[in-house]
């Protein structure tokens, strides 16, 4: 399988070249043009490496590194940076960053250093894929890759949305996760409706998942979000 790589870059020639580039090397390329798409395109792809530029519009790099490493510590990023600074790059290294280029660079170099953040993950981004595969709590599993959830011995049918609900609730287990968390990574950052469509889909959720004599999954903390807490 082909690995993948996200290229957020607001520059299109930049990123263009970059594409030809990359998929010339057997790579699997995507790109976005600013940091809102960017983060969005991060979570929903889960690519083996990020290119990251620091001067986005909408959301700064290190703005969109900041998010991305609140839900995912493990992704590659190499941030594609004009500064020469130190502290800028340090910056950058600071809040997660495996590593930086600054432009202009030659593509070997890149590859090289692209090649060289996915082998610091080594075991550990396998881990973390497999996790990311197979999530589950209690007696409740979800198969990410099949889109198979059962709990108990049944197999459950849920819409698209509700399934993208579950499982961010499910890589989050034990842990509250906010309305807003909820909002940008399931509806996205443009979404722009109702809130409480939130409320809605954990009634959906619930009615599916918790059946009489089965021991509620879904947790509510008032005034501050929800959370699945592994009763195992």
């Amino acid at each position: 399988m082909k690995k993948r790589i996200l290229i957020i870059e607001d520059e299109e020639k930049i990123a263009k070249v970059l594409k030809i580039e990359l998929s010339f090397e057997g790579y699997e390329v995507f790109t976005a043009y600013n940091g809102k798409s960017g983060l969005q395109s991060a979570f929903s792809l889960q690519p083996d490496c990020i290119l990251l530029d620091v001067m986005l519009p909408e959301m700064s790099g290190i703005d969109v590194l900041k998010k991305l490493r609140q839900e995912d510590a493990v992704t590659p990023v190499i941030l594609l940076t004009a500064r020469t600074s130190t502290l800028d790059k340090v910056h950058g290294l600071d809040h997660g960053a495996n590593d930086y280029i600054t432009k202009p660079f030659e593509i070997e170099e890149l590859l090289a250093r692209i090649r060289a953040a996915m082998r610091q993950i080594g075991a550990a981004g396998t881990k973390a894929q497999d996790a990311r595969t197979i999530l589950g709590a209690s007696d409740l599993s979800v198969n990410t890759e099949t889109r198979e959830v059962i709990r108990g011995e049944r197999t459950l049918t849920l819409t698209p949305t509700e399934f993208e609900l579950l499982v961010y609730l499910l890589i989050n287990k034990n842990k509250i996760v906010t309305r807003e968390g909820i909002l940008t990574n399931v509806w996205g950052y443009e979404y722009e409706g109702e809130t409480n469509i939130i409320d809605v889909y954990i009634r959906y959720l619930r009615k599916k998942i918790d059946q009489e004599g089965e021991e509620p999954l879904i947790t509510t903390v008032r005034g501050v979000g929800y959370m699945i807490k592994d009763k195992k």
